[in-house]
């Protein structure tokens, strides 16, 4: 064991749940001294600094990180951890602290939002192995994407353009978004190459889940599994604002599939392409990450996490 494997370094979102990470910290950090924890703190300072400050903590020889935020936060430090080779993803260990609006990777691992008792979580030490997805963007010159929680294609990303004005309403933020959104929404033609078939046609949008929740609660897909080594795919033919207010119980409770306009899959590898000139936006962890034709792939068991035992 090095000199640094009890060492932590946190990261702090100060902008996480509507600027209460901030207002939080003080009290966050006199619960880290008391629990022992000897650690170095950062707070991010523009978009994406997770990943810098992750990256700047691995060279530095920190194993340990703590996540202080929301579902973006995590979600910038694991791109940070697997955008680097000097570990291996599966040696650095991530604790989260969950404070932002809609607190959807925890539900998966049934890690709570109240502070103290995520702290003694981590504490425990008990360290889990997930999943991660892999978006690589073809035909471009841009770097991969990893998401650990949920990517969306198409109305998805459309809606997370937008729910930061609805940010008010929390956990609901997403589900107002959605609703107030899908009057401005168009659909797109793409061609999905799954499992060795071709789908193509007019969507609505792709949802691609490693775990189970996403948008505040919703589950966009019906058998996403962390640790199967499969992507679970939603694809969605066009849809009217009265059939998602028919079926809206069916985004929550995780029978999406019985949706008719809905085609549920496992898969380990996925490609999207794009007929039109306007390529939809693409979200991973409800972070905008861009457009174009992607190949999304599965890597098992990458991503260790402090977790409650099973």
């Amino acid at each position: 064991m090095n000199a640094f494997s009890k060492t932590w370094f946190v990261i702090i979102n100060p902008t996480s749940g509507n600027g209460s990470c901030k207002k939080k910290w003080p009290k966050i950090k006199q619960l880290l001294e008391l629990y022992g924890f000897d650690f170095e703190y950062a707070f991010t300072a523009y978009s994406k600094h997770s990943v810098d400050l992750v990256q700047t903590a691995i060279k530095n020889h920190y194993k340990n990180i703590i996540s202080i935020g929301g579902d973006g936060t995590l979600h910038n430090i694991v791109n940070g951890i697997f955008s680097q080779n000097l570990i291996p993803t599966a040696q650095i260990n991530v604790g989260v602290i969950p404070i932002g609006t809609g607190n959807d990777w925890v539900k998966t691992h049934a890690i709570p939002n109240a502070i103290e008792c995520a702290i003694k979580i981590i504490k425990n030490g008990y360290v889990k192995q997930q999943d991660v997805g892999k978006i690589a963007f073809l035909n471009a010159n841009k770097l991969p994407v990893f998401f650990n929680n949920f990517a969306g294609v198409g109305f998805d990303g459309h809606v997370v353009s937008r729910v930061e004005n609805y940010k008010l309403f929390g956990a609901l933020a997403y589900l107002f978004g959605a609703l107030t959104s899908i009057f401005s929404y168009k659909n797109f033609n793409s061609k999905i190459y799954i499992n060795s078939e071709e789908l193509s046609g007019n969507t609505f949008m792709v949802s691609i889940g490693v775990c189970l929740f996403s948008g505040g609660g919703m589950r966009l897909t019906s058998k996403a599994n962390p640790f199967d080594g499969l992507l679970d795919v939603s694809i969605v033919k066009p849809v009217r604002f009265f059939d998602i207010i028919q079926h809206i119980r069916n985004l929550f409770n995780g029978r999406i599939d019985n949706i008719k306009k809905v085609n549920c899959l496992k898969t380990n590898n996925i490609k999207i392409e794009f007929n039109d000139n306007n390529s939809p936006l693409i979200q991973a962890d409800g972070e905008l990450i861009g457009s174009g034709n992607i190949e999304i792939n599965i890597l098992n068991n990458c991503f260790s996490f402090y977790s409650l035992k099973d």
